[in-house]
């Protein structure tokens, strides 16, 4: 099966690595409270709305960061995820197509029926740790389903 958009399969490795690595950081840096002051420098801000330091407001400044650690987090979850995604399987056939589409489409119904779940269920400042958390749930629901389902029709194979 001809695929374009997909990577060579070599880049797998470098996408678990950094997506494992992030997940890791993530979950770290969640359990102590996102506080650290590892890596603060000055960042360039396409807009800012600083609630403490008014005279920051406004579009293409530069300001200081308290930590860059959550973003690289952040960057390392989505690059990761998104090699594995789209890195071709050794064996890329018409099966592991249809696995990629139908985890694809489980993935996004899944990720947005908890949406509308803490939509109607959650409120206030835990919102918006849903919301954070709702940017990887695509990438991890897919990898898990994909994953899962792969490992199930090999061993029906054997």
């Amino acid at each position: 099966m001809k695929t374009n958009y997909l990577l060579p399969n070599k880049y797998k490795s470098l996408g678990w690595i950094l997506f494992i690595l992030g997940l890791i950081g993530g979950i770290f840096m969640y359990s102590i409270g996102y506080e650290s002051d590892v890596l603060t420098m000055k960042v360039f801000s396409i807009y800012n709305e600083d609630f403490i330091m008014k005279e920051e407001r406004g579009f293409f400044k530069i300001i200081e960061e308290n930590s860059i650690l959550d973003e690289l987090i952040s960057l390392a979850i989505i690059i990761g995820g998104l090699i594995i995604v789209f890195t071709k399987e050794k064996v890329e056939d018409e099966f592991i197509y249809k696995l990629r589409t139908d985890s694809l489409v489980w993935a996004l119904i899944f990720n947005y029926a908890i949406l509308i779940f803490a939509i109607l269920f959650i409120y206030g400042l835990t919102f918006f740790d849903v919301l954070v958390f709702n940017m990887f749930t695509p990438l991890l629901f897919f990898i898990i389903r994909f994953n899962f389902l792969k490992l199930k029709s090999n061993s029906h194979d054997e």
